[in-house]
Formats: C-alpha cells, structure tokens, sequence
C-alpha cells in the first residue's frame, strides 16, 4: 500500500478495487494498517444498501476475518477488534436476517461469543463501577472494555431465544449504563 500522492489514483484507493482483488490482496497483507484499510472498505460495502443483499454477506465475510487477523494477544488489543466483529454481526443479523447455518450471522452464536469474551458478570461489574474513580487505572479500563464488548446487546437481545444465555446477557444492557 503506498502513500503520498498517488493514493488518490484507481489501483491504491481500495474502495473501487473489487472484492476478487481484495481477497487475493489481503491473502499477503500482514500490515495492519493494510488489513484496517481492507476491513473499513469491506465494511462500507457490507453496510451500502444500494448493494444486493448477497453481495453485502460476501462483503461483510471478507471484513469479519480481516478485522480478526488484527487481533491482538492481551485484552485490550483484542478489546476494539471484538466490539468491530460484534457490531458488525449484529448489524448483519439486524438488517440482513439470522443465518443459523452461518454461526456469524447466528444471534445464538454471537450471544455466546459475546459471553466468552466478558470477564465480569453484570453484578461484578456494577459493584466496580459504583466507585470507579477510585479504582486502579487497568480496572477502570477492564469496566470500559466491557462497556465496549455489550454495547450491541440492544440490537442483538430481541433475536435470542428465552434461556440461559439471553437470561445471562439481559442484565448487561442494564448494567453498562453505569460502566465508565
């Protein structure tokens, strides 16, 4: 990827480059600020409602696993990569319908996922947060990786069938209004 001048000429703006040619580019991009670029392109289209319905899964497909391949190993590198995949699915399964066969677009799937990634119940975190000003900086930014990771829940919880893992999400969209 170049910068400089040339980036506003067709073959380095990748918004016009087609999705055959940012598959086989990203298949060598190690860079991250190479894969943000292809995830922020692919995304846009995934969103664009001028666009067919399946050409914005096969967007939003290349999108989700360029935005995982930037994940970092400790919390908070993984923290805004999460929140982009759990944003992204919800918007999906909102706008496109669930897919269950595509555990991407399963709003089961991502309720688990969502689970996985949380280090507090809700009861945990809202003791916590009630003197957060208080706290060590790494717990004040564990509570705000949290407020991050359940800021779709609003737009997920409607599609959850009644059980446990809807039992166990619900209290969170309470609980992260009073997160930092």
């Amino acid at each position: 990827m170049s910068t400089g001048t040339d980036q506003k000429e067709p073959q380095h703006d990748l918004s016009t480059w087609p999705i055959e040619r940012l598959q086989a580019f990203t298949a060598d991009a190690h860079d991250c600020s190479q894969l943000e670029s292809v995830r922020v392109v692919a995304q846009q289209h995934a969103y664009d409602s001028n666009q067919p319905r399946d050409a914005r899964r096969h967007w939003a497909e290349l999108s989700l696993p360029v935005n995982r391949r930037m994940r970092g190993t400790g919390a908070e590198g993984s923290a805004r990569e999460l929140q982009q995949d759990f944003m992204l699915r919800t918007w999906m399964i909102d706008h496109l319908g669930p897919a269950n066969e595509n555990s991407d677009w399963s709003p089961e799937a991502l309720a688990a996922d969502t689970l996985a990634a949380l280090a507090f119940s809700p009861s945990e975190a809202a003791a916590l947060a009630s003197n957060w000003r208080e706290l060590p900086l790494e717990q004040i930014r564990a509570l705000r990786r949290h407020k991050n990771l359940t800021a779709h829940l609003e737009g997920l919880i409607g599609y959850l069938q009644p059980g446990p893992t809807r039992d166990r999400l619900l209290p969170w969209i309470e609980t992260r209004q009073l997160l930092p």
